[in-house]
């Protein structure tokens, strides 16, 4: 949360290291996945014939203003009926690829950490229902809520990842790069907030920073399953009529999602049927060999018991390991119920765990043992006993706080691993996408014209009209490309007008690279350099499509 909190102050700043990140880029070299967005020019300026000029200035009257509009308005209406060829021709992003914030050179990468769910470990749509009804039931059978709840059903098209909830007021958010509330994607339980509805309860969109340290985010694997109790949970307090507060409500589902974790039901129920919740991965073998075979060194990091742990990665890698192999050769370095975030503030000892005995030693850990198993310890007696210093260390995790904030202040180098990040780009990719992206900087140009020249005394029936229309022509983008991704909330990067989210901000602070599994490095030779690209988006997978495709003069 205090990354959220610090949204306001650092807008300049990180406006100024965009700019001057576009300085230093270059191309990538290497194969043709290395890096598709060296393929883009820089985009021409969003610009419409005489955008610059005032009235006061081509001595036109409010009226001709106006006129001019909308005819522009008309010609721009008329190029909407088809995709325009150009931008069918335009390059694709790659969905496997690896974007980067800051620069790596892989050559420099002498150790590779991993966590285990949602990184190394790749689960089906399943597992979110289970955690849902796992954490549904501890609310009704152990905090006794009311038994109508048992008939809630988990909805997947709800949540995305990196929503806020508000402990205060009970709303669900979406927040943009700079903190400010998206105007279709604040609820009240399961009903979108109107843009009024957000001004009575929040006065602004904007979050301020009191505001703020009453969000708590939901970052991790476990939050969307956790988002959608939660606003069943409130939507039927309103529909009972029954008083309730936010932030109970906040702490109650909080702690039914942790106790079917640390409970280890949710892992008995995956081990139970693990082809129903785990996704079979060969390429994963694959990368962790080409790593060791580069003598890379390996080790494994994850908040999860060593016995789940064990179970799962023997179903993933049953299919590619020859028989009597064991995928903890793999590693050099095995450490379980880690209990992450803490473990890189602490001074928690490491303990042996003894598998056979399923118990832990008392006896102090001053070495990391081949095929040894450790449980908890901290990232100081973790460095004074590898002695591997942070640039040459690069740790992946799915969760942008538990998992990288740690390590990105420790000096390692960090990979997040978003699995939403495919799909996104692939919607991106998509002529029918860009087309509406493009639709939305037209009328966004020519409101913008439109609200520069003509004052209030001067709102005409001519200008209400025009007015109308451009704001409806661009809602209906806006929801068309929201619709694309997510019918609640849209993408997870991406903001309904195609700008980046309060998710891609914490992507930009903690992860050096990102990517939607591991083994996407194997498309890329261990010595690459990965460096930021030459342009200025700040999210280096984003593509903005240039309203000069459409000829609207």
């Amino acid at each position: 949360m205090a990354s959220l909190r610090r949204l306001i102050p650092l807008r300049s700043s990180l406006l100024r290291t965009s700019v001057s990140l576009a300085a230093a880029r270059g191309g990538v070299g290497g194969s043709f996945r290395s890096y598709n967005a060296s393929v883009y020019s820089e985009q021409r300026e969003l610009k419409l014939e005489g955008e610059d000029q005032l009235p006061e200035a081509n001595n036109l009257s409010i009226d001709d203003v106006i006129r001019k509009i909308r005819q522009k308005f008309d010609v721009a209406r008329q190029s909407f009926l088809k995709i325009p060829d150009p931008l069918k021709g335009m390059p694709k992003m790659n969905p496997e690829g690896i974007y980067v914030n800051k620069n790596l050179r892989l050559e420099n990468i002498q150790v590779y950490g991993f966590d285990y769910d949602y990184t190394l470990a790749h689960y089906s749509s399943n597992l979110q229902s289970l955690i849902y009804e796992l954490a549904k039931e501890h609310l009704v059978n152990e905090l006794r809520y009311p038994q109508s709840c048992l008939e809630f059903k988990y909805d997947p098209t709800f949540p995305i990842r990196g929503l806020n909830y508000d402990k205060q007021k009970g709303c669900l958010l979406k927040l943009d790069f700079f903190g400010s509330i998206e105007p279709d994607g604040c609820y009240f339980g399961r009903r979108k907030l109107t843009r009024k509805e957000i001004e009575e309860i929040y006065g602004t969109r904007h979050i301020g920073r009191d505001q703020a340290r009453g969000l708590v985010g939901l970052m991790d694997f476990f939050c969307f399953s956790e988002a959608c109790l939660i606003a069943d949970i409130v939507q039927h307090f309103v529909d009972a009529k029954l008083e309730f507060d936010a932030c109970y409500v906040y702490q109650d589902v909080n702690r039914a999602i942790q106790h079917v974790h640390r409970s280890g039901l949710v892992h008995r129920g995956i081990l139970s049927d693990p082809q129903r919740y785990l996704v079979k991965n060969g390429q994963l073998l694959h990368f962790l060999r080409m790593l060791r075979e580069k003598g890379k060194k390996l080790f494994l990091l994850t908040n999860s018991p060593y016995y789940f742990v064990d179970g799962g990665m023997r179903f993933l890698l049953e299919d590619s390991l020859g028989h009597g192999d064991s995928w903890r050769e793999l590693f050099d370095v095995v450490i379980a119920k880690a209990n992450k975030p803490e473990f890189y503030t602490s001074e928690h000892p490491f303990r042996c765990y003894d598998i056979e005995k399923d118990t832990l030693a008392f006896s102090k850990v001053d070495a990391f043992l081949p095929n040894k198993i450790y449980y908890h310890g901290c990232l100081k007696s973790f460095l004074q006993i590898t002695k591997w210093n942070g640039p040459e260390v690069i740790y992946f995790g799915d969760h942008l706080f538990s998992d990288l904030r740690g390590p990105s202040k420790a000096g390692w180098r960090t990979a997040a691993i978003i699995h939403e990040l495919e799909n996104e780009i692939r919607i991106q990719n998509e002529d029918s996408y860009r087309f509406e992206q493009a639709k939305f900087h037209i009328i966004q140009e020519l409101l913008g014209k439109l609200h520069a020249t003509v004052a209030n005394s001067q709102r005409s029936e001519a200008y209400k009209s025009l007015l109308a229309e451009l704001n409806e022509e661009r809602q209906k983008s806006r929801s068309t490309m929201k619709g694309m991704f997510n019918r609640s909330f849209g993408a997870t990067f991406l903001t309904d007008t195609g700008q980046e989210s309060a998710f891609a901000y914490n992507i930009h602070q903690y992860a050096d690279v990102y990517t939607s599994k591991p083994e996407n490095f194997l498309f890329y030779p261990p010595e690459a350099w990965l460096h930021v690209p030459f342009d200025i988006k700040i999210m280096p997978h984003h593509v903005k499509v240039s309203s000069s495709l459409f000829k609207t003069h």
